[in-house]
């Protein structure tokens, strides 16, 4: 490797920390809006979407001229290629804080409610998905990676058990189908924020070993590390 590449990708790496920082801060912002009953702070989520989407754009554009570049192969191509995959789920993770924080906003205005308990501990995993799936890619760390893997059931059973909550507290009608639709999206913003994590450690698997397992179903994989 070219030190003006080690350099590059070096760099690159610093660029997706600093975005899933922002993406992180984001989805918690958003989740304490809910919690506070902040407009405040839900507005600052919906407002710093666009942060996010310019830094996107900007490291895209940095992989696209390393690749013209310096033409890397073998484990460089994967990381520059794995980057772009990453910084994609990380821009969708900010496009769900906003669209929690909207529901946020919604909730604010027409109703007055507890929050789940359930739901603070979705927000608590899915963030710690997050995190744990960008410590697995800044280590290229494989078996964090299967680790998120594996914990991203754990969120799909909370995403099942809020899903019944709120079909059983709009079951009584009235006040409670608006709030009820809001913490439904909610939950599912959340159950897919956990899915992009999910997908960022997949990315980690392809560039330590070159094994494509997204979309190609959790078990296989995991069985054959084990």
């Amino acid at each position: 490797m070219s030190k003006h590449l080690s350099r590059d990708l070096d760099t690159l790496q610093k660029d997706i920390l600093t975005l899933a920082g922002i993406v992180e801060v984001a989805v918690h912002k958003a989740m304490r809006s809910i919690i506070e009953r902040s407009s405040i702070l839900a507005q600052e989520v919906i407002e710093g979407d666009d942060i996010i989407d310019r830094e996107e754009n900007h490291i895209d554009e940095e992989c696209l001229k390393m690749l013209a570049l310096h033409q890397p192969v073998a484990t460089d191509l994967r990381h520059i290629t794995s980057a772009m995959m990453i910084v994609v789920d990380l821009e969708r993770m900010g496009d769900l804080a906003e669209e929690i924080a909207q529901q946020g906003l919604h909730l604010i205005q027409t109703y007055e409610w507890k929050v789940p308990e359930k739901l603070q501990k979705l927000s608590d995993l899915a963030t710690l998905l997050v995190r744990n799936s960008l410590d697995a890619f800044v280590r290229i760390d494989t078996e964090l990676a299967r680790l998120v893997i594996r914990m991203e059931n754990q969120a799909s059973l909370l995403v099942d058990e809020l899903i019944a909550w709120v079909i059983q507290s709009m079951q009584t009608g009235g006040s409670t189908i608006s709030p009820g639709i809001s913490f439904f999206t909610i939950t599912k913003a959340l159950e897919r924020i956990a899915n992009h994590a999910t997908n960022i450690a997949e990315d980690v698997i392809y560039l330590a070993e070159g094994e494509v397992v997204r979309h190609a179903g959790q078990a296989d994989p995991l069985r054959e590390r084990e």
